[in-house]
């Protein structure tokens, strides 16, 4: 059975950082586009940022400079490094399968883990 565990969120002051993981058991990870998803309270899902199985990467625009994502393929783990974070970063994040949105509601999803900014 497919599964993916967020960790690292917590709370942070504006400016600051935090590296979120995402460790995938069930399924061949190196093989899976991967994508984080974020979901700020009372909003829809919002894509942030995808990693192939090559290692190329793709961001929004907004997280883009800020936001990097990486993969360890050995561990099977995927990663979200934020820096200077806002308080409009404040969310739920989820790592996913799938390199688009539409592309990640057909795959699987982490439980998510909870980033909050504010002073």
């Amino acid at each position: 059975e497919a599964q993916l565990v967020e960790s690292g969120g917590g709370w942070v002051q504006p400016g600051g950082s935090l590296r979120l993981s995402c460790a995938a058991s069930g399924f061949t990870f190196g093989t899976y586009a991967m994508s984080w998803i974020r979901r700020a309270p009372g909003k829809g899902p919002e894509w942030i940022a995808n990693i192939n199985s090559g290692g190329n990467t793709y961001y929004k625009q907004s997280v883009k400079d800020r936001f990097t994502i990486s993969r360890d393929n050995a561990k099977n783990t995927l990663y979200l490094q934020m820096n200077s974070l806002k308080p409009e970063d404040t969310a739920d994040y989820y790592c996913t399968t799938g390199s688009s949105l539409p592309d990640s509601l057909r795959g699987y999803w982490g439980q998510g883990t909870q980033v909050t900014v504010s002073s």
